[in-house]
């Protein structure tokens, strides 16, 4: 990884692009990402958000989607940033 100094010189790289945001309480965000702060907050525009739910019967999953014009995502709940070109 060349250029990359710090973990955050990544998210720094995708200012303005797509990002996949993993995060805590089995939930995923896809969008713009338009800022972010030392602390991981970050601000997606376009976003789509999935939030993944288990049956504890069946154990079947099940998934429901949001879109938000923009939407403020606390760092203390984000587990992964992916570039969104790759995935």
């Amino acid at each position: 990884m060349s250029g990359v100094a710090e973990p955050l010189d990544i998210i720094k790289r995708c200012l303005d692009e797509q990002v996949f945001v993993k995060l805590r309480g089995f939930r995923e965000m896809k969008g713009k990402l338009h800022g972010y702060d030392s602390h991981c907050n970050m601000v997606l525009g376009d976003a789509t958000e999935t939030i993944y739910t288990v049956d504890e019967n069946t154990k079947e999953i099940s998934s429901a989607t949001e879109k938000h014009q923009m939407v403020f995502v606390r760092g203390d709940s984000v587990i992964l940033v992916i570039d969104g070109t790759q995935i």
